[in-house]
């Protein structure tokens, strides 16, 4: 069965997955087949988008499997309330003129503090340092695969 439309599927073999992922010979011998997650494609145009404009600490996070209303969740950090907004109006920007998408919805704008960019597939959450470490959502779902994003340097 292929990916839908507009998903990635990581190739281990690229060194695309977190190196819990990387290796599928690491995976218990007799137990469920090892599946490697599939995340929109416009979640990691949205991080790539927040590394542009120097997101602290950006993370792709696989939720398929864990929440099944959703299918990623991107969380990155601006240092400042300016930041945050920025960030917020340069990821919708991206993935806008990248895919075409816009959110959904967008939450938090106000004190940005937490802003959440609902894309339906994806949720982006951007955050001041404070914020994001009291609700730790890495943390929370430490279960959820780490999915690499991460421009590859020019050689």
């Amino acid at each position: 069965m292929s990916a839908p439309a507009g998903t990635v599927r990581p190739d281990p073999s690229a060194g695309t997955v977190d190196e819990a992922l990387a290796d599928p010979s690491e995976a218990d011998v007799g137990g469920p087949e090892l599946m490697f997650p599939v995340v929109p494609g416009e979640a990691l145009a949205a991080a790539r988008a927040a590394h542009d404009k120097l997101g602290q600490d950006t993370v792709v996070l696989a939720m398929g499997e864990l929440l099944g209303v959703v299918d990623a969740f991107v969380v990155t950090s601006g240092r400042n309330v300016r930041q945050v907004r920025t960030l917020v109006e340069e990821i919708e920007r991206q993935v806008k003129t990248d895919d075409g998408l816009s959110p959904l919805n967008i939450e938090g704008l106000k004190d940005c503090t937490w802003v959440l960019m609902d894309y339906g597939d994806f949720v982006v959450h951007v955050f001041q340092p404070e914020t994001r470490s009291y609700y730790d959502l890495e943390h929370l779902w430490a279960g959820a695969p780490r999915v690499r994003w991460e421009v590859e340097p020019a050689r």
